[in-house]
Order: structure tokens, then sequence, then C-alpha cells
């Protein structure tokens, strides 16, 4: 018999805040959480804001000495799964088998940040004084082996980098971890910290980026006529998946239930998505197989939903391929419409905007729909969040590469 899988516990760090009240609140309320970048100037640059994290409490969870060890993107993931660890009331630095706990957490680029900065000092001071420090904080897999470090956790331990797809495909294959009895405890998601001089500049001269400067709030507009492009942003979504039975216990207080996992690949260009959403619709309906439910049982879909004119059409291509009908009966948004995008994290933080909006009975909205694009004709939820009695929800990621990954997470009964 097949595990079951449960959340008991998840945590943010996004621009729209860290805390997950405050979080839902802005999110449910359509703010947004785009700005003018301030960590460096951009002055010179085609694109000059982003989705920057601000007020981020590592101070709190981190200490200075640490601090100095880890890069931006790690520091991320390490705040985010403390906080997601302490509301599951687990005591994992001393859990009766280490062996049994494991985390795995994605992230499409890694220690840009420190890339940056070491290849900085490289050329103005010389090799001598390159950090030796940086590799360790650079490798894609230094998040989930410095949450590994912190609690002592000795179970199945891995990193995605899948792109824009590398959290899905992280949650689903720490999933698949509990679901075949090589764990009974996984922290995962993921994590990202890509607005650098380097990343800002190199997404914006590949033309992925939107060049709203004037108007930063307003510029991922997903499924809008006027869609120019992605916003850059960064964060972490972090969460505690744990065996049902393992949760139950010990009384954990049970958030959702993980129940399918589907992925694939375009296998067609490494940057455009298959215009006819095969891959993704492989994807979708191989998420919603696993989890042992038709196509009419969804309530909602949390989409991809980048703000690209490519994406989004084939993103509601692949939608009504699988649920036919049924894609005119259910609502989509894409949050990152108020999030920006954030790479490797999206859909970590987007997994938990599920699991708050089946607590809640609430889906967000998708802002900054003016002139909804005639060929994205599904119901986005532009007029603002909508109470709504939702009991299984797909989410969808994407990634360059044709990455496609897939999740089903219901309410918890």
């Amino acid at each position: 018999m097949t595990r079951r899988v449960v959340v008991t516990g998840m945590s943010v760090v996004t621009a729209l805040g860290c805390e997950l009240d405050e979080f839902w609140e802005r999110l449910c309320a359509g703010k947004s959480g785009v700005s003018h970048i301030q960590r460096f100037d951009c002055t010179d640059f085609k694109v000059n804001f982003g989705g920057e994290v601000k007020d981020f409490p590592r101070d709190e969870f981190i200490d200075a000495k640490e601090q100095k060890r880890l890069d931006r993107f790690s520091q991320f993931a390490l705040v985010a799964a403390s906080k997601a660890v302490a509301q599951t009331g687990l005591d994992l630095a001393n859990h009766p088998d280490p062996y049994r706990c494991g985390v795995l957490i994605g992230s499409g680029i890694g220690g840009l940040n420190e890339i940056e900065a070491q290849h900085a000092t490289l050329y103005d001071r010389g090799p001598a004084r390159v950090s030796p420090f940086m590799i360790p904080k650079l490798i894609v897999n230094a998040a989930t082996g410095n949450v590994s470090v912190k609690w002592g956790l000795k179970g199945p331990s891995s990193a995605v980098a899948t792109a824009c797809a590398s959290a899905n495909n992280a949650i689903g294959d720490a999933f698949r971890m509990i679901q075949h009895d090589m764990a009974d405890v996984m922290v995962t998601g993921g994590s990202e910290a890509a607005i650098t001089p380097m990343g800002l500049s190199g997404f914006a001269r590949m033309s992925a980026l939107s060049t709203r400067n004037s108007s930063p709030e307003t510029a991922s507009r997903p499924f809008d006529r006027d869609r120019d492009g992605f916003v850059l942003s960064e964060g972490a979504g972090i969460v505690v998946l744990e065996e049902y039975e393992h949760a139950r216990r010990r009384g954990a207080h049970i958030l959702a239930e993980l129940c399918g996992y589907g992925m694939s690949s375009d296998g067609t260009h490494m940057t455009a998505p298959d215009p006819h959403g095969t891959g993704a619709a492989r994807a979708m309906s191989s998420a919603l197989k696993d989890a042992g439910v038709n196509p009419t049982d969804i309530e909602y879909v949390n989409a991809h939903g980048t703000s690209t004119p490519l994406g989004d059409k084939a993103e509601t291509v692949a939608i009504k391929r699988v649920f036919e009908a049924h894609a005119h009966k259910f609502c989509v948004s894409s949050t990152k419409s108020q999030l920006g995008h954030l790479l490797g994290a999206s859909g970590g933080v987007e997994f938990i905007v599920c699991v708050l909006a089946l607590q809640n009975q609430v889906v967000p909205p998708t802002i900054n729909i003016e002139n909804q694009d005639p060929e994205c004709d599904l119901d986005y939820i532009s007029s603002g969040a909508r109470p709504l009695t939702v009991n299984r929800i797909l989410t969808n990621s994407f990634g360059f590469g044709g990455h496609n990954a897939c999740l089903v997470v219901k309410k918890f009964a």
C-alpha cells in the first residue's frame, strides 16, 4: 500500500513578506511586491525593478559568523526551513532516527551572488584573495547541505536544478521518497537569489524580462494582451512533508495532503515552451493520474503564468488539452502577477499558496489583467481574491530546458 504524505510545516521568504499571515493577507488583497531594485545601482540597466525580499529576518535565525559562509539563496532556505520546522512541532535535532529524515531543496541557479563577488575579487585583487568559502557557498546543493547540517539530518539528501521547475521537482521527489518508505520526514521546496547585476542583465539581454520601468507594480501581467516578459524575483518556499502515520502518532496539526506528482519534458527548445502544450499537458495528466483523481475533481489551478507572450498562451492550450470542457468551469490564477518570478523557488512558494487556499477556502487573484488576451480565454480570477469551495488543487511549474513538474494537493480529511 502506498504511504500517504501530508504537509505539517511551511514558510515563505518573498517580496510580499516573510510571515505567512502577512503574506497571505497581501496576496489576497491584490498587492504587488515588485518595486525598483535597491540592492545595487541599476542606472545603466535595461530593467531596473524586481521582486526584492525586504525585512528579511536572517539575524533571528543565523548568527553573523555563519552568515558570512552562506550565499543569499542558502540564507533564504535556512530561515524558511527553520520557521517551517518550528511550525511542525518536531524536534528534528533529537529525532529518534535521523536516517529517516531528509532534505531536498531546489534552485535554478544557486549562489550567483557569491560567483559575482569572487569574480570581482579575482580580477581586482588576484587569485590568492579568492575566498576559500566560495565553492561551498555557490554550489546548488548548498541550501540542502546547510539545512541538513543544522539539524543533523542523515536521511535522503539531494538538490534539484531544473530551472523554474526546480521546487516542484524537489517537492515531488521528496513526496516519492516518503511514499516508497525511504524517509518519514522531508524538508523540501526551493530557494533562489538571482537579483544580482549579472542575473538581471542576463535575463534582460535575452529579452525575457518586462521593461515597464515606469510602473514596476503593474509589470507582471500574466494572460494580459500587453504582457512583455516576466519580473525577476527572489526568495524561498519551504515545506515539511511527513508520512501520515508518523504525523498522526505524534498528534501533528496537518495542513494538507500531497497526493499527486507528474513530470515530463517538452524536448523542443531550451527556452521557448512547446506551443502546443504537449509536454505541460502530459505532466498535468500524470499528476492527476498519480493522485487518482479525474480532471473534473480539480477546482483551481495555480498556473505557472510567468507573463511571457509565449508561455501564458502555451499553458492555456495545455490546460484545455487536459481538462477539455471542464477548463471553462474552474478558475486559474498566477500569483507571479504579485510576487514576480522566483525562478527555482517559485514552485515552493506557489505550493504554499495552494495549501493556504485550501485552509482558507479562498483562491488568490491574477492582478494586472487590463485587456485579457483572447487566446488566453480561461477564468483567471482578475477581479480579486475569490471565496471558493476548494478540495483539490493542481499547481504547475515549467522551466527552461522544457522541464515540466506538476503537483496535486488536497484538503486533509
